[in-house]
């Protein structure tokens, strides 16, 4: 309803804009014409005025024109206007006034532009024209505005109560399909066809529900994931408790138990604490705690520590972070997530395996870059490894909890910065790279 009284207020508006420019101009050409002819007729001598005021009037089978010539004393000497109107001010512009029309038709009055000037003699020359045709304008943009406009509205009313009605049938279909998604059909999706606005409403929802019913998918996922990876270790701690309680025969034995027990526990305690540092990552949102980070001193950092433990191994660590690089993040955690990619490389690479660390530049991009010649990830297998808890078959003879790479993949997606595996290029090992976008240096 408010759209069909916008819309005929702008109809009256156009209407009312076409009728006054009309008006105005009528009414400046009505005004022109009278002046032109009071100055001719009142510059003519006596004689020839009477024949051309006679003449003038004469010709008017309209009956529109005005004209009048009175003596001294308002006595009508010739024309068509039986007396001097009231309030007439003489040598002034055309003003409206009301006349007494006489003529072969009878007596008539009538609203007209009127003109007087006053002659030499004293005498009064009204030259006048009806307005009946401004008034004939009006009436015709009324009829137009009552058969145009009426119907238009009756129109826009049922082209609106149409909408309307569609527009809410739309709303209740959306209406039950998130009652159904509240009621637990996840999987139940909005209508996406129709108008452009409900469509584009349709697949943000839908988006949302999606990236919903991943989450919850996950959340479900790693409820299995730690009852299955937990269920081994607690499991072991009740048989090596239950076993020292029935054969433990000296106070050694038991306390061995219970030491084997503790240790049980302890790697218990270690996957709850990493899912729960997964966790806090993945869900932090104080990223105004971001400074700039050097990531070739951080590379460097993360080599010094490795490669002690590469060198027991039998393993060259090669770490190559020579030219300065700036970007923004979480030193701490940068850290973290680029000391997981060399430990597992450190993890998988055997003897006499080659491992490189390093930071190269490419654009405006810059990548650390983590390469090794273990055995590498099977491609089917490539986006597997970075979900909790998943470990192939090849390392599961290795110590861990398969969360690593996780953590890996939760900060880097804090950090806005990408991750990805891929096979070396030489066949043998894994290559592993974070991508970040450089920042600009500041000028002083």
């Amino acid at each position: 309803m408010v759209a069909i009284g916008a819309f005929a207020i702008c109809v009256f508006l156009i209407i009312a804009f076409i009728y006054w420019p009309t008006s105005r101009y009528v009414t400046a050409s009505v005004d022109r014409l009278i002046i032109d002819r009071a100055n001719t007729f009142s510059s003519l001598p006596p004689q020839q005025r009477h024949q051309a005021l006679q003449q003038h009037l004469d010709g008017d089978p309209r009956r529109v024109k005005l004209g009048g010539l009175f003596d001294a004393h308002g006595n009508r000497v010739i024309g068509n206007i039986e007396s001097l109107p009231r309030n007439l001010q003489p040598d002034t512009p055309p003003q409206p006034l009301s006349v007494v029309r006489i003529d072969a038709a009878g007596r008539e009055q009538q609203l007209a532009r009127v003109v007087a000037r006053k002659l030499d003699d004293g005498a009064i020359l009204l030259i006048g024209r009806n307005t009946d045709e401004l008034s004939e304008i009006g009436s015709t943009i009324e009829r137009a505005v009552a058969w145009g406009l009426i119907p238009a509205l009756c129109l826009g009313s049922l082209f609106g109560a149409f909408l309307s009605i569609r527009t809410q049938q739309r709303l209740d279909q959306y209406n039950r399909q998130i009652q159904r998604i509240v009621a637990g059909e996840l999987r139940e999706r909005l209508p996406e066809q129709g108008g452009a606005p409900f469509t584009e409403l349709a697949r943000l929802i839908n988006a949302m529900l999606d990236e919903t019913e991943e989450l919850l998918r996950s959340v479900a996922g790693v409820g299995d994931d730690i009852a299955h990876d937990l269920r081994t270790p607690l499991t072991n701690v009740r048989m090596t408790l239950e076993s020292g309680r029935h054969k433990a025969k000296t106070l050694d034995e038991l306390k061995e138990a219970v030491d084997r027990a503790i240790g049980g526990l302890d790697q218990s305690l270690t996957m709850v604490t990493a899912l729960l540092r997964i966790t806090e990552i993945e869900h932090s949102r104080r990223l105004e705690g971001f400074r700039e980070v050097d990531l070739a001193e951080l590379v460097r950092d993360v080599g010094e520590l490795y490669e002690p433990m590469a060198k027991d191994k039998g393993v060259m660590l090669v770490v190559e972070a020579k030219e300065k690089m700036v970007v923004q993040g979480d030193r701490d955690l940068l850290f973290e997530a680029i000391a997981n990619l060399v430990d597992n490389a450190v993890k998988f690479t055997p003897e006499c395996g080659h491992i490189e660390l390093k930071l190269c530049c490419i654009g405006e991009k810059s990548i650390v870059h983590v390469s090794d010649t273990g055995r590498g990830i099977a491609p089917s297998e490539r986006d597997l490894v970075t979900r909790r808890f998943y470990r192939s078959d090849k390392s599961r003879g290795e110590p861990g909890l398969g969360l690593g790479l996780s953590l890996v993949v939760a900060i880097a997606k804090l950090h806005g910065v990408q991750f990805g595996l891929s096979p070396a290029p030489t066949g043998r090992g894994c290559v592993a790279e974070i991508v970040f976008e450089r920042v600009p240096p500041q000028v002083s």
